[in-house]
């Protein structure tokens, strides 16, 4: 009998399977759980990934868990390459859909092969994504990632070609579902059925999506050449303002004050309001009279002197904002020619 378990440990299958942390990718590694197949789950952590929806890693303790980290070093600035040309266009907004979905893919592959798992799972739903969840779009990345065959999609296997692992038997495809569309009652019903709670919603994952952001990353890809991680981590934070060559990014709160400070450049200059409420500003790009002025003017408007003082005292400076300046809060005028 010990003879025969072991045989069966050796001769189950191995899959990876793609989590994002929403619903959709907890699903189909629930519905591969029931199915004899030893599931390890593969999470890229990516440099536009809003806050809200980054996983929550203590959900999953009884896993094999492997984390792509894409926010720094060499996959960094290789998805920034992807982002600032994507091959395959953008989406609504700077969003490159079908270039990230292979991006990623090409990194499970090899993942996958390191750890001999025979195919790839995901929790992708036909037709749920406009770019990237299309039968066409799905069928090309596929091909582009080295994989045509080998992805598993559980919740809309029925309605697409068998794969790999389905015609060889390693799976049973009577287990998997024929979700199609944008709605989310056959997953929400699913989850019910399945015990899984306290999921995301499933829009707002990604910033590059979002038109306000796209817009600041077009303005970052087009004044700098090399873009590094505090780049991107900056675009997340306060009001962005363009003069000319000069980026000015004006601390909302506290919090975000801090966080400015802590991912500047040793090179930009650092604003303030002294004795009153003020958000700190960092001023990037050649420092000129008129972009020193700018940036004050703009700090002042957002400070508590802007309703107290025509005349506002700034204090400004690269290590400590010592230098002074007096300058008048920028009108609404300038406030809408100058933001991003």
């Amino acid at each position: 009998m010990k003879l025969m378990l072991i045989g069966l440990v050796r001769n189950k299958m191995k899959a990876l399977a793609l989590l994002s942390g929403g619903l959709d990718s907890r699903l189909a590694i629930k519905l591969m759980s029931e199915q004899n197949v030893d599931v390890e789950v593969l999470h890229f952590k990516l440099p536009f990934e809003n806050c809200s929806s980054q996983l929550k890693l203590t959900q999953f303790k009884d896993i094999s868990l492997h984390i792509a980290d894409v926010t720094k070093g060499r996959l960094f600035h290789e998805y920034i390459k992807i982002v600032r040309k994507p091959k395959h266009g953008y989406g609504s907004s700077m969003n490159p859909c079908i270039d990230c979905k292979i991006f990623m893919l090409k990194k499970a592959k090899q993942i996958a092969k390191r750890i001999g798992a025979k195919f790839i799972v995901t929790g992708e739903v036909v037709g749920e994504r406009p770019m990237s969840q299309r039968r066409d779009a799905l069928k090309l990345i596929e091909k582009e990632s080295g994989l045509t065959g080998k992805i598993l999609r559980p919740l809309s296997a029925k309605v697409l070609p068998e794969t790999e692992a389905e015609k060889k038997g390693w799976v049973d495809r009577n287990k998997f579902l024929a979700i199609m569309g944008r709605g989310r009652r056959p997953q929400l019903d699913l989850a019910k059925k399945l015990g899984i709670k306290n999921f995301p919603t499933p829009a707002g994952g990604c910033l590059l999506c979002e038109k306000e952001f796209g817009v600041r990353v077009r303005d970052l890809f087009r004044y700098k050449k090399r873009i590094m991680p505090k780049d991107i981590e900056l675009l997340k934070l306060g009001r962005h303002f363009r003069y000319k060559n000069n980026k000015i990014i004006v601390g909302r709160n506290e919090l975000e004050n801090k966080q400015i400070l802590r991912l500047r450049y040793k090179t930009d200059h650092v604003f303030e309001v002294p004795d009153y409420g003020s958000p700190i500003t960092i001023l990037q790009g050649k420092k000129t009279k008129e972009s020193i002025k700018i940036a004050a003017r703009l700090t002042a408007r957002y400070s508590d002197a802007k309703d107290k003082e025509d005349n506002i005292l700034m204090k400004y400076g690269i290590k400590n904002p010592t230098k002074k300046i007096i300058v008048n809060a920028a009108s609404q005028q300038e406030i809408d020619e100058l933001r991003l």
